[in-house]
């Protein structure tokens, strides 16, 4: 019997250091973790925590696929994948590769008469010919020759030179450009209104739906792997 009460003192009092906190160091298990009083201690401003209204909640519940594009270039692109993270949001890339054109072309031929005299030698070769345009400090000219590369077009400059053609040139009439696409597969309606609304200038191209092949290749790209 006087086993027993001691036993139970010696619980009773264990119990009463443990409820206090005496113990925690020692057991790993503080008295208080059912509440947490030091969680509810370290909230910043609880009373700015206000519930969702039901409209915020539904659009949440929305998923659109939204894209923005074109952008032209990589200054462009990147500028808009920054904007983006600013909202959290992270997008795939869909990208385009728009050849340059490089033309033969003439000298400019400021001289009227020396113009006729070139076109009448070009009709006489039965070369075709165009106004040049696109490129006002070097008109008047005219092309005689597009090309998709530089080489190409020194390739055809090179040509026309041994036929005999002289006061030609090369000349760059637009430049190669990449042109990227920025597609948001699934994006809640919440965020959806915060990227339309948005006043970035790098956002500015603006968001519109996915057509149906962008959509389905986000959603194949976004699929898990089976």
């Amino acid at each position: 019997m006087r086993i027993l009460v001691v036993v139970l003192l010696a619980a009773n009092a264990a119990f009463f250091a443990w409820s206090h906190g005496w113990l925690d160091a020692v057991t790993g298990v503080p008295a208080d973790s059912g509440r947490e009083p030091q969680r509810l201690a370290a909230q910043q401003h609880p009373e700015r925590i206000q519930p969702l209204a039901a409209s915020a909640v539904a659009a949440l519940s929305q998923r659109v696929c939204l894209e923005l594009g074109p952008l032209e270039g990589d200054t462009a692109l990147t500028a808009a994948q920054t904007a983006l993270r600013a909202f959290g949001a992270e997008a795939q890339v869909r990208s385009l590769e728009q050849p340059g054109v490089w033309v033969v072309a003439t000298i400019k031929l400021g001289d009227a008469d020396f113009r006729a005299r070139k076109e009448a030698t070009y009709k006489q070769l039965r070369l075709n010919f165009e106004p040049l345009e696109g490129l006002p400090a070097e008109q008047p000219a005219f092309v005689l020759e597009r090309h998709g590369s530089a080489a190409e077009a020194n390739a055809g400059l090179a040509a026309l030179e041994k036929r005999g053609l002289k006061g030609l040139r090369v000349l760059a009439l637009k430049a190669p450009l990449t042109r990227h696409t920025l597609v948001l597969p699934q994006v809640d309606g919440l965020l959806a209104g915060k990227l339309k609304a948005s006043k970035d200038a790098a956002l500015a191209a603006g968001f519109r739906s996915c057509s149906a092949a962008a959509g389905a290749a986000a959603a194949s790209a976004s699929a898990p792997a089976r």
